[in-house]
């Protein structure tokens, strides 16, 4: 045997406690992690793999067994034979754009985001290349580039083909991996964006295009759509005039599922985005409630300022009953095997926390009817496989497995049985760095300092660094 490594036979008496991690970015930190004696979640398939031991090397998990050569100075994580390793989560509809922000998201046990839009130049030339090099701590942060066919919402617009075309090739030149369609675009920008993103090499994303309409932008080869809801838009029938609140009627989620079935596209299931709005809807005493709870320490001061101006507090009527819709086509889908991924637009919407929201949405999941696997799945393998199979060059995650990027959360419990569990990790390794709860306590309350010491002096927003 090579003198340099040592065998670990399972199972194991006690190697060592969980140890706090090394300081963020630091350049001696171990090149491997071992996990002994943990219960591993594969998500390959729904099963429990007991007393395993899982190797990490340089940001990869380079084997995993009950009889595993370790190299002799790898750092330890002991799981006792009782604790959990699963997937990190992904949450795949983020409007999150600071460090902050990613900070939040991983103490969450969220190693993955998908961003959707309106990122700033420096969060995607800077933050999110300082957290790919360990120098920041963070998900993996994958981006879309927004464009839309007017100003109604403050998106990036294109009104001509050529304009189209030059904004993908725009993206594709600043590193977005991803195309994002928004409501108002034209049929011709429409046509112009997905033939340049086909040439590109760019997956698209996004909402119901109104003049376009979700089954043909699926026909011309769209990815992923960015809201369930958006089916009740341009898909389902529209409801009576003056009835603008109705819920679609129950007997077409067939056909609808079916034309989702024929393109293979990708569904965000967000139905805690949707519910949390719903609450809100004409109730301003709702926002003025998430503003008081002790979460929203870790919401910047702006987004608490956009929270508090929000319009959906000047609608009328209900949404109860869309809620209770979109829970039935969510399982109807689930069961049906169109490929879910978990969403929260956190944190642009009120009441949505970064990382946090992203559990809301897996108990709101679970509450439609979902099994624990279909949960847990929209967290971890599916988006792993769309990522895979639409962004070259991507190092594979949301199962464990060889070869995977090390992205894992050590929880105490059986995520299947207990999916709570997930709420407080013991600890969370992105990217093959390793942060024990202590360390994850520290990066989130340092957030929630920094809100806090927010000053104004003289008209100006002093921050307590970048």
């Amino acid at each position: 045997m090579n003198p340099v490594f040592r065998r670990l036979v399972l199972p194991l008496a006690i190697v060592s406690p969980l140890i706090a991690s090394p300081a963020f970015g630091q350049s001696n930190a171990p090149a491997a992690t071992v996990f002994v004696d943990v219960n591993v979640v594969p998500m390959d398939t729904e099963r429990v793999l007991p007393h395993q031991t899982v190797l990490v090397v340089d940001g990869k998990i380079a084997a995993m067994g009950t009889h595993v050569d370790v190299p002799a100075n790898a750092r330890t994580i002991d799981g006792h034979g009782t604790m959990y390793l699963a997937p990190g989560l992904a949450d795949m509809h983020t409007h999150a754009h600071t460090r902050r922000d990613m900070a939040v998201f991983l103490a969450n046990g969220v190693t993955t985001i998908l961003d959707m839009g309106n990122a700033s130049n420096e969060f995607i030339a800077q933050v999110r290349p300082a957290i790919d090099k360990g120098r920041v701590p963070g998900p993996r942060v994958y981006a879309a580039f927004l464009v839309d066919g007017s100003p109604r919402y403050g998106n990036f617009v294109v009104t001509t083909p050529e304009e189209a075309r030059a904004a993908v090739r725009l993206a594709k030149a600043n590193g977005y991996e991803f195309i994002k369609l928004y409501t108002d675009l034209t049929p011709v920008c429409f046509d112009a964006v997905m033939d340049e993103a086909r040439r590109q090499h760019m997956p698209v994303a996004g909402h119901g295009v109104t003049s376009v309409g979700l089954e043909k932008q699926m026909a011309a080869g769209q990815l992923l759509v960015a809201h369930t809801e958006e089916f009740m838009y341009t898909v389902f029938s529209q409801p009576p005039a003056g009835q603008d609140n109705r819920p679609p009627p129950v007997e077409e989620i067939p056909r609808v599922i079916e034309s989702i079935r024929k393109t293979g596209a990708f569904v965000t299931a967000d139905l805690n985005t949707y519910a949390t709005i719903a609450r809100q809807w004409g109730r301003p005493d709702v926002v003025t409630g998430f503003l008081k709870a002790p979460e929203s320490r870790y919401v910047s001061p702006n987004d608490r300022i956009a929270w508090r101006d929000d319009g959906y507090v000047k609608r009328t009527g209900s949404l109860d009953g869309r809620v209770v819709f979109l829970a039935r086509f969510t399982k109807a889908m689930a069961d049906a095997d169109v490929p879910l991924v978990a969403g929260t637009d956190a944190p642009s919407i009120p009441g949505l926390v970064s990382g946090m929201a992203l559990h809301d949405d897996l108990q709101a999941l679970a509450g439609a009817g979902l099994t624990s696997y279909q949960v847990l799945a929209t967290a971890t393998r599916t988006p792993g496989r769309m990522i895979a199979q639409n962004v070259p060059g991507t190092t594979p995650f949301g199962t464990i497995a060889v070869g995977n990027r090390a992205d894992l959360v050590l929880v105490n419990k059986n995520p299947f049985v207990e999916l709570g569990t997930l709420r407080q990790p013991a600890g969370v390794m992105a990217n093959g760095q390793w942060y024990d709860r202590q360390a994850l306590d520290r990066l989130q309350e340092q957030v929630a300092t920094d809100y806090a010491q927010a000053v104004w002096t003289g008209g100006a927003k002093v921050w307590p660094g970048k």
